[in-house]
């Protein structure tokens, strides 16, 4: 993860052009629950996050729910073209329907 998310004594950082990125490559993710447990961290999404697509998309595009995603301007977040990503699983289509492209981006990597 790049950027810094905090400001001073522990405040969420004000908003400045910022990029959030959180690189999962590497990570296995094979469900929408793995891809839930490795964004939470990085992406500061408290406990009380819902965990499906819906608390998702209010998370990148509503904002109000991660002080974290909301003090940077863009989220990127980074994965491998397997697992859930293969290209072949409904519900990774719809996770990636989240992400508008501008304010918040998946980038898929590997081959095709």
């Amino acid at each position: 993860m790049t950027g810094d998310a905090r400001g001073p004594a522990g405040r969420p950082a004000p908003t400045t052009g910022s990029e959030l990125v959180v690189d999962l490559r590497g990570r296995p993710i094979e469900t929408l629950d793995d891809f839930w447990d490795a964004v939470s961290e990085p992406c500061g999404l408290p406990e009380w996050f819902g965990r499906n697509l819906d608390a998702w998309s209010d998370t990148v595009e509503a904002r109000g729910i991660s002080e974290v995603i909301d003090s940077h301007d863009v989220l990127i977040v980074h994965v491998d073209r397997r697992g859930l990503f293969d290209g072949h699983r409904r519900e990774a289509d719809v996770l990636a329907g989240t992400f508008d492209g501008e304010r918040n981006r998946l980038l898929v990597h590997g081959p095709t």
